[in-house]
């Protein structure tokens, strides 16, 4: 019994010893130390605080830093130990600093509660200076293309990082410039290179910069944050999480001069500024002899090409195409592309116009003209195509007979006699016999009963088909509605299109039409109007090997108009719109 009451009395008394050691622990010393000195400029030094008790966070006041120092990044971190019953506490503060300018600083003395880091005396020099007694780890180098540009003129940015040492990770921000918009061209670029007798890796990044206001303006370079491997020399402070080290490093700052719009540049034109721009054509099919000569029905496509140095793709304006009555155009959409050459972008804007004529004749294209301002000689100027005259000629394969036997795409097997008038005298070489009367004779009655059987197989055929229109009003059949017939059930446009002109010839001899303008005069029909205007922008507005046109509103139109040629007599002018 009195055991047991000895051991609980040496167990509490260990434990108010114990409380009267942690109320007693309280903040009684700030310390700070530097990984680095002398720094170079624009490199990070880190400046670790440390604390002797638990404390807040947030409890440090780093406000006197920013006079001199650019405070890049902040890390926290605590840690409570107890050796043989003794707790101790310790609050630690990893603060990357990069320095606003080089020379003697001092980092002052930083207050926690009551208590005072010491102040650190710190020695900055300029990069490459005879001062420096180490190369760089890491380091930003920036370069632009000119810093002398007009407003809305394009100029790049060539950012180089160099890594001399083994990096876990890192990240670089962007360029800064107030007033301008900022867009990277392309992907890093890796490279290995020896500076002093130093090796480094160097990521090279280019921007595009554009200017949106003029001015004396100072561009911010990109800032590089990461942390390197170092080796590991203590395990305390910043050093003992994973043996690394945090590294911001900040590029130069660049001035860039830009100026304003030069009040002799006409106010009506977009303004342009550019090196270099140039306009270039092309035509298709190639016309023999150099001359421009296409046919009618005959897809014509027209090439222009807009190329601009110094010119972001997106500024590149829109190529005015316009055309004379008789010319429909079908612009495609345009292609736009950029590379970098000799550190110059150079931009490019490619469209096709696709040009259809509804018949033959001289046309006369406009000129076309973009106005720019050359940055080089800083003058006005004109990019300038010539106007063009193009010459429409007759189409004689428009008007040839169509036959759907010869033709794959017809879809349906046509059998039919060839019909000849019945008022056509054949001219029939005579037939000399000379062996027998009796075998002349016999040819003879041969020959007259194979015409009389020809003519009652004429008349019946006429009769068949009169008695066929008078009961059952069914639309004409001609070879070439059949076919028009099957070309639009199969969607080919082509083909369709090919049909229409003699189809209508066939529908009605009398017109002689040779192009799809008279077609559409003749029709006046509003469905098949828009019908023939959505074919042609299939064959001839779209840059695509795809055929996506639909047979369905030419097909419903051309049965409208042959089914109302039915109720025409052959010898009335037809009136496809009655009032």
């Amino acid at each position: 019994m009195v055991n047991i009451i000895f051991k609980l009395v040496a167990i509490l008394a260990l434990t108010a010893s114990l409380g009267i050691n942690n109320t007693a622990f309280a903040l009684s010393k700030v310390t700070a130390s530097i990984d680095s000195n002398p720094v170079m400029s624009n490199e990070s030094i880190v400046l670790t605080v440390t604390a002797d008790d638990s404390v807040e966070r947030d409890a440090l006041d780093t406000s006197p830093l920013a006079t001199d120092f650019i405070i890049a990044r902040t890390e926290v971190s605590s840690q409570t130990s107890m050796v043989n019953f003794k707790t101790s506490r310790t609050t630690r503060w990893q603060i990357v600093l990069i320095p606003r300018k080089t020379g003697k600083l001092i980092i002052p003395a930083l207050q926690l509660e009551n208590h005072y880091s010491n102040a650190i005396a710190v020695t900055v020099v300029e990069q490459g200076s005879t001062h420096s007694t180490k190369q760089q780890d890491i380091f930003i180098s920036a370069e632009l293309s000119t810093n002398d540009i007009y407003v809305q003129q394009l100029v790049t940015l060539t950012v180089k990082l160099h890594i001399g040492v083994q990096l876990q990770r890192g990240s670089l921000t962007e360029p800064t410039l107030s007033g301008a918009t900022i867009v990277q061209i392309g992907k890093d670029q890796e490279s290995d290179g020896i500076i002093n007798g130093k090796r480094y890796r160097i990521i090279e990044r280019t921007y595009a910069i554009t200017p949106e206001q003029s001015g004396e303006l100072t561009l911010i370079s990109p800032m590089f944050a990461g942390e390197i491997m170092v080796q590991s020399q203590r395990r305390s402070g910043f050093l003992s999480f994973g043996e690394t080290k945090p590294v911001n490093i900040l590029g130069e700052k660049l001035s860039l001069t830009v100026r304003p719009i030069p009040d002799s540049y006409s106010s009506n034109a977009s303004w342009l500024p550019s090196e270099l721009l140039t306009l270039h054509q092309e035509w298709q099919p190639v016309s023999s002899q150099g001359k421009n000569e296409f046919k009618v029905g005959e897809p014509i496509t027209r090439t222009i090409t807009l190329t601009a140095a110094g010119l972001a793709k997106s500024q590149l304006p829109i190529i005015p195409m316009s055309a004379p009555p008789g010319l429909k155009v079908y612009p495609d959409q345009a292609e736009l592309h950029s590379n970098l050459s000799k550190e110059r972008l150079v931009s490019q804007k490619k469209q096709n116009f696709a040009l259809v004529a509804s018949q033959a004749g001289d046309y006369i294209l406009p000129k076309v003209t973009i106005a720019w301002w050359n940055t080089v000689t800083n003058k006005y100027q004109q990019a300038v195509l010539p106007e063009q005259t193009i010459t429409i000629l007759p189409n004689s394969d428009a008007n040839k007979e169509f036959s759907p036997l010869n033709n794959t795409n017809a879809g349906e097997h046509i059998i039919g006699s060839a019909q000849q008038p019945p008022h056509t005298t054949t001219n029939a070489s005579p037939i000399i016999i000379k062996q027998s009367s009796m075998l002349q004779w016999l040819f003879l009655a041969l020959w007259l009963f194979t015409l009389l059987a020809w003519l009652s197989h004429v008349i019946y055929l006429k009769r068949g088909k009169k008695m066929k229109a008078n009961t059952d009003n069914k639309t004409p059949i001609n070879n070439h509605y059949l076919a028009l017939m099957a070309a639009c059930k199969q969607n080919n446009a082509e083909q369709a299109v090919n049909l229409i002109v003699p189809w209508i010839n066939n529908l009605k001899p009398k017109l002689a039409i040779t192009t799809l303008s008279e077609v559409l005069t003749f029709a006046n029909d509003s469905a098949f109007t828009q019908a023939v205007n959505d074919v042609q922008q299939d064959l001839y507005g779209k840059n695509t090997d795809i055929d996506t046109w639909q047979g369905k509103a030419l097909l419903s139109a051309v049965q409208n108009i042959n089914a109302k040629s039915v109720k025409i007599a052959d010898n009335d002018e037809m009136k496809l719109n009655p009032s």
